[in-house]
């Protein structure tokens, strides 16, 4: 009887750890240490730093001689051939501060400043080619040649093409460089951590780390942050001509920092092609308290470096931005960094009762306005979503119908009001339940803004049809539980964006959205992306070279047809959403396409105009 007992205790065990283990991995988050408590870490130990091979063979650091300064052709001018810029000069649709002129019916020029190019001033020099600093990290300057390299160790400015292993020694704060073949370890002095022995004993964020000022610069996985000024980040959309300091921290250095408002200190990193972000490797600082020194105890010693001289105290939030001591990460003369100013308080957020003016309607009366935590100073690539900016966004999560199983993240969708959900038609699984999960940016984390609903009801097209090239009526319409017409609450971080009265012209700029994580997913990100996207004429994308007569009135093309950004770097299902007189409309739902990021082939997209009256009867319906 016992031994059953135990058997028995053994296979609940088998069968409860692993779902309570990744039960704990969703609920992360960040707390403090009780006063006096040595600082400690609050993830898993950071992975090993890259070698020399993964250097050497990586696809952007190839030895390439060949690289010139021609600028690449602009995406956009295949679409300026079928139709000028239409549009006023005010607002100014001239980019990094081009002069607009009206020309009559409504045509308009930009009048560019230098080094700035193109029909809308949106191109800088393209000096960032593949090969251009060898083995090392090509980041974008303010003054001619308009780059620098940043040299992957053991690798050595100026050009990154030649190594040197530990001379001269690359471990700070007295750290001892070790050498394995072409590779080495910094061994730190007690107190001291990161891949330089950079980061000190005193390095650590308060509240959300917005005043970071340290020096760590790995993720919490052990991805090597890239320099804030990198090409990979700033080649479009961001003016990396002007002064490149500011108050959140940001520079030519490339150590984490929170300038959106987000939960902790962050920065970007790169996997293979795809450019990503995640939560850094730093300590939260422990909490102050009154207590008093117990008397009679005598103070620590001052820490000292190698020849006994007291190390001066590590900087904080207040103080300048400290400068690498290792060469190749030394600041340039012309970007010293400046003092930061103090964050101004935010004020409590109002509840939503609060919000609403007397005679006011009801929430989700009006669509299509974020309310983002903290508006960047800088837009990088599209790629960082700050809290609130994309609140209509959903994650549409299933597990098998009367499991016990997680439900997992399978397609994106979009709220359009309390109780519906928009996504794709081919998201719908008759044998799954469904829940969605909005007002978060993270599908491994817990957040304080998330909501949570069951789909009581998914109703797809009753004319979804999929072929061997396509699919068509590719949308559905997910009904979400809750009571009197009540089912999300509206929030800064969960709002309904606005359906389409109308066609939108060719070559406008949208946003696609997503986590590009589905249960088969080897790539996608736990964290929220978006990128720009350029709708493109239906006829062109039409044409035999791209998808010929495959394409039906209900879908549409958006992304640049010499490849690069597409809708694999969102979620199926996801909105595809645009500024139409400053309300975001969701003008299409990512549907399907050619392989990603192809030349010729992009993204498809279901058109949501040609399915407004379906939207509403089905909606409608309900309420009766």
């Amino acid at each position: 009887m016992n031994l059953k007992l135990l058997l028995l205790c053994l296979f609940l065990v088998a069968l409860i750890l692993p779902a309570e283990l990744k039960k704990k991995k969703k609920h992360k988050h960040h707390h403090r240490h009780h006063h006096g408590d040595q600082l400690r870490h609050h993830h898993k130990k950071p992975k090993k730093h890259e070698k020399f091979i993964d250097i050497i063979t990586d696809y952007f650091f190839n030895i390439d001689a060949t690289a010139d300064d021609e600028d690449d052709d602009d995406p956009r001018e295949w679409l300026f051939d079928i139709q000028e810029p239409e549009g006023l000069c005010n607002p100014n649709p001239c980019k990094h501060n081009g002069a607009c002129r009206e020309k009559g019916g409504r045509k308009f020029k930009c009048d560019c400043p230098k080094p700035f190019k193109g029909r809308m001033c949106e191109r800088g020099p393209k000096v960032c080619r593949k090969g251009r600093c060898g083995r090392g990290e090509c980041v974008l300057t303010s003054t001619a040649p308009f780059y620098e390299c940043r040299c992957k160790a053991p690798f050595l400015p100026p050009d990154c093409k030649t190594y040197t292993v530990c001379q001269p020694n690359p471990c700070q704060n007295g750290g001892q460089c070790i050498r394995d073949g072409n590779d080495f370890d910094c061994e730190c002095p007690a107190g001291f951590r990161g891949r330089f022995c950079q980061v000190g004993p005193d390095d650590c964020y308060e509240d959300d780390g917005e005043s970071y000022r340290g020096k760590v610069s790995e993720t919490e996985d052990g991805h090597t942050c890239l320099y804030w000024n990198s090409h990979f980040i700033l080649e479009s959309g961001t003016d990396p001509f002007n002064n490149f300091e500011d108050k959140d921290g940001l520079g030519p250095h490339n150590f984490c920092r929170n300038p959106d408002g987000d939960s902790s200190p962050w920065c970007f990193y790169r996997r293979g092609k795809r450019l990503l972000w995640d939560h850094c490797d730093v300590t939260e600082c422990p909490e102050p308290t009154d207590e008093s020194p117990t008397e009679g105890v005598p103070p620590a010693p001052e820490p000292t470096d190698e020849v006994n001289k007291p190390i001066p105290p590590t900087p904080t939030a207040e103080v300048l931005e400290p400068t690498p001591e290792k060469p190749d990460e030394a600041l340039p003369t012309d970007a010293r960094p400046q003092q930061p100013e103090p964050s101004a308080p935010i004020p409590p957020q109002p509840t939503i009762a609060a919000t609403l003016k007397p005679n006011s309607t009801l929430p989700f009366s009006t669509c299509g306005q974020p309310q983002r935590k903290k508006v960047f100073t800088r837009i990088f690539g599209g790629l960082k979503v700050p809290p609130g900016s994309i609140p209509w966004q959903v994650s549409l999560q299933a597990r098998p119908r009367g499991s016990q199983l997680p439900y997992l993240h399978t397609c994106g969708g979009v709220l359009i009001e309390s109780c519906w959900v928009l996504t794709a038609g081919h998201c719908i699984e008759q044998n799954k339940e469904m829940q969605v999960e909005m007002g978060g940016l993270a599908l491994n984390a817990d957040e304080p803004n998330e909501q949570t609903l069951k789909v009581v009801e998914a109703i797809r097209h009753e004319n979804y049809r999929e072929t061997p090239t396509a699919v068509h009526n590719d949308i559905a319409l997910l009904r979400l539980e809750g009571s009197d017409g009540v089912c999300a609450n509206e929030t800064q971080y969960v709002k309904a964006a606005c359906l389409p009265t109308g066609d939108l012209p060719d070559g406008m700029e949208c946003t696609i959205s997503g986590w590009g994580a589905t249960e088969d997913s080897q790539y996608g990100s736990n964290h929220l992306l978006e990128a720009e996207v350029l709708l493109i004429n239906q006829e062109k994308c039409s044409d035999k070279k791209v998808y010929g007569s495959i394409l039906d009135n209900s879908m549409f093309c958006a992304g640049y047809l010499q490849g690069g950004v597409d809708s694999c770097q969102g979620d199926s299902g996801g909105p595809l959403t645009c500024n139409d007189n400053n309300s975001h409309i969701v003008y299409g739902l990512v549907s399907w396409g050619d392989q990603c990021g192809k030349k010729n082939k992009p993204g498809v997209y279901t058109r949501v105009t040609h399915f407004l009256d379906w939207i509403k009867s089905k909606t409608e319906a309900s309420k009766q």
